[in-house]
């Protein structure tokens, strides 16, 4: 008998089950996939590692959100690549996105302009963000449902800045009128670069408040580890089951049912039983596995169908010369102000860092380049047309990257391409739909879909609920988890009662419950 299972080691189920596991919960992880990471996973090839998704951590250091994970499970900082910023390339101008706060100010103002309006847009967008920022980080939960939610989200924000609330209900777009630079083609592509990459979102979509944070993200810290996702799953997962956890890799979970107050978890390597249960894969794929959770997810996944969308990436592993020339080791790229985004009209590079041999051989760079795209434009081709297409966007993606990296891929000695059915295969996200649902007004903060659904024992993480996208929000939302699963976990059973509630369940189990229940060592006694 387990406290917890939990469904998915991307980054929110993992970090999920590891503050379980450090506060004394018996945990199990199950993934699909051979290994951890999900889309912030990683590969490796000829000895190239490769992130496959993520390919920074977010707010890491010491007294951020991923600082406190790390503080919490008893693990030591994030060995690895601190990031200075980077560099957003736009059709006429480059923009060094600095993480140091007067640096940046210093810069927007003398490449996107220093009018009063633009000065009044970045004193309100830094407002907003620091104070949402710190309110993140002390733990607002969203959606609202009751008055004590409502006292603690007041309490986060502060009293003196309940007046910025009202800006839940406003859009970038909003701003960027109100400020009268809507019509500011350099100052509205930056933020379009920033957003579709952090919210996934066009500046008329976008959240204000969540657009704000996003596009300050290197300003909590950006992190790349030593060996990329590699290296850092290598010490997370060592980490976890050093405290005692249990990761099942290459098993994936057929169904999930509930009964007499205990979750079985149907695998094909036997039955698994726990108090609680934790899905940390997409709501789309809860809904399949959980099927008491489909009716109460449906509305959600009726509303968000049209909001999902994915990813392609080249991987390159290159000699280091080809991307020599540059400070930076990250950049973004806009190709055309009037062109739609995606397909590499925004585009991010991240490259490895010099000496980082566990990421690349010496002498060799590993290089990732991503873009989004629709996931109807991969749906309903034949093999041939998809390979075609496949290779094409492939090519594309090493032209554009061209313009910073002139002689990138010229002799690369790894070269692979990510597209949504590579997600699909090996995430198993539905439909290699990637990072979550596009942040909208209409699905987004008080209208997320939301940790608990109203079945007793039984939570979500992960980047379809609250916060949302990206490592930050994910490590964030397995904090708000935990200490939900903590709570009912001290309130209705001590830790030493597992065997006790246990035997009670066995009293009441079929012949083929008791015999899993038999595997996994609780030995329910005879029905009486």
């Amino acid at each position: 008998m387990y406290d917890v299972a939990i469904i998915g080691a991307g980054i929110a189920g993992m970090a999920t089950a590891a503050r379980l596991q450090a506060r004394g919960l018996r945990t199990i992880v199950f993934e699909a996939h051979g290994q951890p990471g999900g889309c912030a996973g990683f590969f490796r090839r000829r000895g190239f590692a490769f992130d496959v998704g993520a390919t920074t951590l977010v707010d890491f250091e010491p007294g951020g959100v991923g600082g406190e994970l790390l503080t919490d499970i008893g693990l030591s900082p994030v060995l690895g690549e601190a990031l200075p910023g980077y560099v957003a390339w736009l059709p006429d101008r480059r923009v060094t996105l600095h993480r140091d706060s007067w640096a940046w100010s210093v810069e927007r103002l003398r490449t996107l302009g220093d009018t009063p309006a633009h000065q009044r847009f970045w004193r309100w967008m830094d407002q907003l963000a620091t104070v949402f920022w710190r309110a993140s980080r002390a733990g607002v939960s969203l959606p609202l449902t009751g008055v004590g939610d409502v006292l603690q989200a007041a309490r986060r924000v502060g009293l003196a800045n309940l007046p910025l609330v009202r800006y839940l209900r406003w859009t970038m777009a909003d701003a960027l009128r109100a400020c009268g630079l809507h019509e500011d083609r350099p100052l509205r592509g930056l933020l379009s670069l920033l957003l579709e990459d952090t919210v996934h979102a066009s500046v008329e979509q976008a959240p204000l408040i969540n657009a704000a944070l996003g596009m300050t993200i290197r300003g909590a810290g950006l992190t790349r580890a030593t060996g990329g996702m590699h290296g850092f799953w290598r010490r997370f997962t060592a980490h976890y089951r050093a405290l005692g956890g249990t990761l099942r890799v290459g098993c994936p979970v057929q169904q999930v049912q509930k009964q007499h107050n205990v979750f079985q978890a149907r695998t094909r390597r036997g039955d698994f039983f726990a108090r609680q249960v934790v899905s940390a894969v997409p709501a789309t794929l809860t809904a399949r596995l959980i099927p008491e959770l489909a009716p109460r997810l449906r509305p959600y996944l009726e509303r968000d169908e049209k909001s999902l969308g994915g990813a392609i990436v080249e991987f390159l592993g290159v000699p280091e010369d080809e991307v020599a020339g540059q400070a930076f080791t990250h950049h973004q790229l806009m190709q055309d102000y009037d062109a739609p985004l995606g397909n590499g009209n925004n585009m991010f590079i991240s490259v490895s860092a010099p000496g980082d041999h566990d990421s690349a051989p010496p002498g060799c760079r590993a290089v990732m380049i991503s873009t989004h795209c629709q996931l109807a434009d991969w749906q309903g081709l034949d093999a041939d047309a998809y390979q075609q297409r496949k290779s094409e966007m492939g090519q594309r993606l090493i032209a554009y990257a061209r313009r910073v990296y002139p002689r990138l891929g010229q002799a690369a000695l790894v070269e692979e391409v990510a597209t949504p059915r590579t997600y699909e295969r090996f995430t198993q996200r539905p439909g290699g739909a990637v990072g979550g649902v596009r942040q909208m007004l209409t699905n987004s903060n008080q209208h997320a879909v939301p940790h608990d659904l109203g079945l007793p024992g039984c939570w979500l993480v992960g980047d379809s609920t609250w916060p949302g996208l990206g490592t930050v929000a994910c490590v964030l939302g397995s904090r708000l988890v935990a200490e939900r699963v903590l709570g009912r976990s001290q309130s209705r059973f001590g830790r030493s009662d597992s065997r006790r509630f246990g035997e009670a369940l066995g009293h009441h189990a079929s012949p083929k419950v008791r015999k899993s229940m038999r595997q996994e060592h609780l030995t329910p006694p005879a029905p009486a």
